[in-house]
């Protein structure tokens, strides 16, 4: 795993104090950090400097976060950062807008330095996640390259955003098993993370609009498994 000085933050928001704040505690433990003024600025700063980590704003002049985060995940199928929203915003509707764009987290401001300390390391810990697996595994047509974070199906490339790619690797490494949500939040998403009840819902039917109904399927009052043959 790296080091805190190899990991790279970029902070995208469009209020000067906030960036301050941000900036100053993250760079004080170590990591180095880039910053953007607008959605706009944070793509291209993103796409050029490829950061390790993004703490996007949800609501900015120019481009919403929103809209950032679709062409981020859109832009580069082997540049698949973790992406955390900032927002102060706890309707529903937001966060499922954010996970459909293809958002691993969210950040609700305003956060204290610890709590927000915490939540990097925890978001950056994600990206030595399946490390120590085999690079590429095969099941039902469906080949998951670990190393270059690729999804093929028969001869078609699959973009997924790094939150649905750990999903279906999560899901696929035992074919048949059911999972339960609490497992799936914990390996996934983590201990430390809070996500809303409708997040594993919003990734499951993502999955499913692009690869097909028939490979993951819904036990009621369970959970979810990949199903490991063609009925």
């Amino acid at each position: 795993m790296q080091t805190k000085v190899n990991y790279t933050v970029l902070v995208v928001d469009d209020e000067p104090a906030i960036i301050d704040f941000l900036k100053y505690n993250i760079q004080k433990e170590g990591y180095k950090v880039y910053t953007a003024m607008n959605g706009q600025e944070g793509v291209d700063t993103a796409l050029k400097m490829k950061p390790d980590l993004i703490l996007l704003d949800l609501m900015m002049p120019v481009m919403d976060g929103i809209e950032a985060c679709h062409l981020i995940r859109g832009n580069d199928s082997s540049y698949q950062p973790v992406i955390a929203f900032l927002t102060s915003r706890s309707e529903d509707y937001s966060q499922v807008a954010g996970f459909e764009a293809g958002a691993d987290d969210y950040i609700t401001k305003p956060i204290r330095p610890r709590l927000l300390m915490s939540k990097i390391e925890a978001l950056l810990r994600r990206l030595s996640y399946g490390t120590s697996q085999m690079p590429q595994e095969e099941i039902r047509g469906i080949a998951i390259n670990r190393e270059k974070f690729i999804v093929q199906r028969e001869n078609e490339q699959i973009i997924l955003p790094k939150k649905e790619f750990e999903l279906l690797e999560f899901l696929i490494s035992k074919p048949g098993k059911v999972f339960n949500r609490d497992e799936i939040l914990s390996r996934v998403w983590g201990n430390e993370t809070i996500v809303g009840e409708r997040t594993i819902d919003v990734h499951i039917r993502k999955l499913r609009e692009k690869l097909g109904d028939d490979y993951i399927r819904t036990i009621k009052g369970v959970g979810y498994t990949f199903v490991n043959s063609e009925k």
